[in-house]
Formats: structure tokens, C-alpha cells, sequence
């Protein structure tokens, strides 16, 4: 390929299919894809730990909804302050900061004496692993063709499903070792090294993740085009083999700019804020905020701005709600079934009310119910959770040209809607995990295809914030769901368990109004 084939003045979207699909994609999908599998272990990893942490903290069911609370209302703060950062900063800095939060606070939870400390830093965990949740997608879309976009992007599920399989299998290597060691003051326990084991990949990934350019999209939006175009060179000749100089497009077409009522600040100018050095930078930067985050609101992306706002609601409060209690109530059905060995089946609700009267009545020697470790039945049962996530996990992929996002979304969400129904009635152990099962694998579908549809929904200077506008309000469903499920879950467990049925199915039916995706270019 020569310069006499050299194209002036081509389209975003023409460049980066002149650059082909290649090994720099398969590359970035490999880290964007182990990211999103560590952030599965990052969300999920408290349910393993406080019923291993519970007797070196003494927590109640309310003091573990509040601990579960604690990493959501990380999440919920640190969404937009991630998405307002990465459309006006950068995808890839914003990335690598947001994995280092992440992977610094894990490690100091791991050392923390103190119930208030260790929610404090799982706060902050929650803050990073809202960044690097929030960007990845757009940061891996933005470098893909029209062509692939879609499945590069729905790739990304089965990288969460491996986190949600490595957990279990980490935690069960790990936390019944007889790992102890203990000064005056300080005590390091096996589920102690399990946090350090589980933070340390976040920041192995955000070294790696220095050695990827910056998003050409985004640099294009900038006006930065040489800089957007030396990305493509580079990402042409690490798919071709050819040097980059022998790239088949010289410039880049100015793209016609977008009709809006509002009338923003350039981000060229806004980009150029490397550091906040004085209030002038800071004013400059919260009104660029301002003004897209209101233009969210106006049309034409109004519609899917409130749409995609009340399906992460549904959905992200139910998922992280349930997902973060299923090891409490495999234990408790576990310690039901291992106290009453020829009495009949119970509701989950009834094993829960045993389980609390049975605990409370041990009153006369809080140690020795402190020394009980978690059964092995829990890591087998969420490890089997993760595996059933395999099918979904390889259907959508392959799949989604054919049917669709909206459709897979649709759904997933209905019919998780019923198994969380189902939920209230099951009666064993067994049945309660065969719909655990289900719930996961669909639930977790479903947020990795919303992340998906939003590439598409929205241009590139308000992607990512639209993103984090939508993933603060699914925060706070997950931050007030953990808190009903820790108050209600003893006493009056059937409204929680029904009130996440309904915010699913909610989800399920708004998701139909959503218009269809994966065949137009991203702007």
C-alpha cells in the first residue's frame, strides 16, 4: 500500500477501517477485558469477605448492609466525577488513575484493624472501580469499526463472567488457610491476604494500560487531528506489520458540528487544563461539566438520557444487591441445613429468621461462634454461579448482529424479573442455587449490553458522562438496596426480595423503548 493511494480529508470512520482489525485490537480487548474482569472481583468481593471478616469486626446483618453500602456509595459519588473527567481530560488517563485508586485502597482495607476504617477504604474502592467501569467501554469502543463495534464490545461480557468465576476459586484458595498472624493491635488474617491478592491486579493493569494511546476519537473532538491521526498510523502498522507512514489517509474531514441549544465551551480549551493550578481552571472545567451535563437533557438525546437513567436504576440496584447477599444466604442456608438435618424444607425467608434467633441465643460465648469459617458448600455454589454465566456470556457475541442489544436486554431483564420472584418460594439450598444461577447470568448480561447500547446512544464529547449520569443513578438504587436487603432481610425479607423483582421488570419493559443499535457510525 503506497502513498500514491494516500485519501485527504476521509471520515473518523473510514480511517479507522483503513487501519483494520487486527492485533492492536485483540491487544486492547485483552486489557479492557481483564480491567472489566477485575472490576467483577472488585464489586463482588465483599460478600466473601464479610462473612470471613465477621467475627474480627462482630457485625450485625445491619452493620454487613452497611459495609455492602459502602463500596456502592463509592460508586455512586464516583461516577461522574470519573465520566466528567474522562470527556473533558481523557479516556486513558482517566483509566489509569481510577485503577490505581482502586488498587492502593485495596491494598490498605487489607490492613485495616477497624470496621469504620475498612468501610472507609472500600468506599474509596468503589470510587476507582466506578472510573474504570464507566470508561473502558467507550475507551474499547472508539477504536473499533462500525463493523465490529458491537461484538468487540459484547466480547466484554465473557471477561466479567471469568471474574465472577476467579473469585470464588481465589477466595476458596485463600481464606480457610490457617493464615494468622497478630501483634498487639494488628491482626493479619486469611481473608486479610485475600484483599491484597484480589487489589493487586488493578494495579498491574493500569501499568500496562500506559503503554495504549489515547482515544483517536476523543483526540479528534479535541481538535488535536495530527495527534488522532498518529494513533491510526500506529494502530495500522501494528495490525499490517508496515510502517505507519505508509497510513492510506493524510487528514482528517472536519465533521460538521453538532446543532444544539447550548452553545459550549471549546474542549480544546478545556483539554488544555492539564493540572487545576488556579480557580480560573477550576470555573473553566465545572462550566464545561455544566454544559454538557445539561445537554444530556435537551434534545435529541433527552429520550435516552431519562430511558438509560431509570434502566440502570432497575437493574444495577437489583444486581448489586443480590449478587453482594448471595453468600450470606448460601451460609444461612447452609448453617439451617446443618442444624436441622431431618426437618422439612423452608422458604429462604424462614431459614433467615432461624438463622438470626439461632445466633442471637448465643449470647453466653460470642467466640465460639466467631471461630466458624465458611463452609465449602458457598465457594463450590458461587463458583458454579460464575460458570453458568459461560453460555450467556458466549450467546450474546455471537449473536448480537442477529438479534440485537435491545433485544438481549429485554430479555434479560423480564425474565430475571420472574427468577427473583422465585427467589421467595424456593425451598432448598439447591433450588435457591439454580436461580441464582439464572439471575446472574442474565443480570450481569444485561449490564454489560446497556454499556454496550450507551457507545451508540451518545457522541463522543458526552458518551462517557452520559455513562456516569445513568451509572450514579443505578448507584443509588445499589447503595439503598443494600441497605433495605441488611434492615429487612431478618425480619421482613419477602418486601426486598419483591421489590427488586419489580425494579427488574421495570428495566425490562423502559429497555423497549430504547431505539436499536450497532449499525450507525459512533456520531
Amino acid at each position: 500500500m503506497g502513498l500514491d493511494f494516500v485519501e485527504n480529508d476521509a471520515t473518523f470512520e473510514h480511517a479507522v477501517t483503513c487501519a483494520e482489525f487486527g492485533k492492536f485490537h485483540y491487544f486492547l480487548l485483552a486489557v479492557c477485558g481483564l480491567i472489566y474482569a477485575d472490576l467483577a472481583i472488585g464489586v463482588t468481593i465483599i460478600s466473601f469477605v464479610l462473612p470471613s471478616a465477621e467475627c474480627d469486626f462482630q457485625l450485625t446483618s445491619q452493620d454487613k448492609g452497611w459495609l455492602n453500602a459502602a463500596p456502592m456509595f463509592g460508586m455512586l459519588l464516583g461516577s461522574y466525577f470519573w465520566g466528567c473527567l474522562a470527556d473533558t481530560q481523557g479516556r486513558k488517563v482517566v483509566l489509569v488513575a481510577a485503577l490505581l485508586m482502586d488498587g492502593i485502597f485495596g491494598l490498605l482495607s487489607s490492613i485495616s484493624q477497624f470496621s469504620s476504617l475498612f468501610m472507609v477504604c472500600r468506599f474509596f474502592n468503589g470510587f476507582g472501580i466506578a472510573g474504570a467501569m464507566g470508561i473502558c467501554f467507550p475507551y474499547l469502543g472508539e477504536f473499533q469499526p462500525t463493523e465490529f463495534r458491537e461484538k468487540v464490545l459484547s466480547w466484554m461480557e465473557l471477561f466479567w463472567t471469568f471474574g465472577i468465576i476467579a473469585l470464588p476459586g481465589i477466595a476458596w484458595l485463600i481464606i480457610p488457610l490457617p493464615i494468622l498472624f497478630q501483634v498487639p493491635h494488628f491482626k493479619f488474617a486469611s481473608w486479610n491476604l485475600f484483599i491484597v491478592v484480589c487489589s493487586i491486579p488493578s494495579l498491574i493493569l493500569a501499568v500496562w494500560l500506559c503503554f495504549f494511546p489515547e482515544s483517536p476519537k476523543f483526540l479528534l473532538e479535541c481538535g488535536e487531528h495530527e495527534k488522532a491521526l498518529d494513533v491510526l498510523r500506529h494502530v495500522f502498522s501494528v495490525n499490517t506489520g508496515v510502517p505507519p507512514d505508509e497510513f492510506p489517509v493524510a487528514n482528517l474531514k472536519e465533521r460538521a458540528p453538532r446543532v444544539s441549544i447550548i452553545s459550549i465551551q471549546s474542549k480544546r480549551s478545556v483539554r488544555s487544563v492539564k493540572s487545576v493550578k488556579s480557580p480560573k481552571d477550576v470555573k473553566l472545567l465545572l462550566r464545561e461539566v455544566g454544559y454538557q451535563t445539561l445537554e444530556l437533557f435537551y434534545p435529541p438525546y433527552r429520550k435516552n438520557t431519562i430511558l438509560a437513567c431509570l434502566i440502570q436504576f432497575g437493574i444495577t440496584s437489583s444486581y448489586y444487591t443480590l449478587m453482594l447477599w448471595f453468600p450470606e444466604l448460601f451460609n444461612r442456608f447452609d448453617h439451617y441445613e446443618r442444624e436441622h438435618p431431618h426437618s422439612p424444607s423452608v422458604s429462604v425467608c424462614e431459614v433467615s429468621s432461624v438463622y438470626v434467633s439461632s445466633n442471637s441465643s448465643h449470647t453466653i460465648n460470642a467466640i465460639e461462634h466467631c471461630t466458624e469459617t465458611i463452609d465449602s458448600s458457598v465457594f463450590s455454589h458461587t463458583l458454579i454461579i460464575g460458570l453458568a454465566c459461560i453460555p450467556t456470556s458466549l450467546w450474546l457475541p455471537l449473536c448480537v448482529h442477529k438479534l440485537g442489544a435491545k433485544f438481549f436486554l429485554v430479555f434479560c431483564m423480564l425474565v430475571s424479573g420472574g427468577v427473583t420472584v422465585g427467589l421467595y418460594f424456593v425451598q432448598t439450598s439447591n433450588q435457591n442455587l439454580l436461580l441464582s444461577c439464572i439471575f446472574e447470568a442474565l443480570t450481569s448480561l444485561g449490564i454489560s449490553v446497556v454499556y454496550c447500547i450507551m457507545v451508540d446512544l451518545f457522541p463522543t464529547n458526552l458518551r462517557v458522562m452520559a455513562a456516569a449520569l445513568s451509572a450514579t443513578i443505578g448507584r443509588v438504587g445499589a447503595l439503598l438496596g443494600n441497605l433495605v436487603f441488611g434492615f429487612l432481610i431478618d425480619t421482613f425479607c419477602v418486601v426486598p426480595i419483591m421489590l427488586m423483582a419489580a425494579l427488574l421488570f421495570m428495566s425490562g419493559i423502559l429497555a423497549m423503548f430504547l431505539p436499536a443499535t450497532g449499525k450507525e457510525d459512533l456520531d
